[in-house]
């Protein structure tokens, strides 16, 4: 299963915000329920980190003063792991697993953020595959459909 099949998905999950945005801005989309990580674009719209909110709270945990109005930049992380719809979602959960990530961005060949793919959702589409699979075995074997 390719990560494409989860782009409906990943693109309601997907919340950005530009590299020089306040840092608050990131804030107030991490406040909300849904939003689970902050992917951080250039001008362009290219994705140069993401910010989470351990993030946030590291930054208010060392404020003083004019230091809480940084920019997006001064806070995200920049080591990001990313991912293609073309790419395998096994290849996907191996990554994440690896990395200890709860999420992963999804991009396009432009380094565009496309969508944000979730830990739940990713295994639960893996599930789903393996389920499947496993049910047409049966059947096969049982010559269900079979005359």
């Amino acid at each position: 299963m390719l990560v494409e099949r989860l782009l409906p998905m990943a693109r309601k999950k997907l919340a950005t915000v530009e590299s020089d945005a306040p840092l608050i801005d990131a804030a107030r989309i991490l406040g909300r329920k849904e939003a689970n990580l902050v992917v951080v674009c250039d001008a362009d719209g290219r994705l140069v980190g993401v910010i989470a909110k351990t993030d946030i709270v590291r930054q208010v945990g060392q404020c003083q003063g004019y230091s809480c109005g940084v920019a997006a930049s001064a806070v995200m992380t920049r080591d990001v792991a990313l991912c293609h719809g073309h790419d395998f979602l096994k290849d996907v959960w191996s990554t994440m697993k690896e990395r200890g990530l709860k999420h992963i961005p999804v991009i396009d060949r432009e380094s565009r953020p496309v969508g944000l793919l979730i830990a739940r959702d990713v295994l639960d589409a893996l599930l789903g595959e393996v389920e499947y699979e496993e049910q047409l075995l049966r059947d096969y074997v049982m010559s269900i459909g079979y005359h």
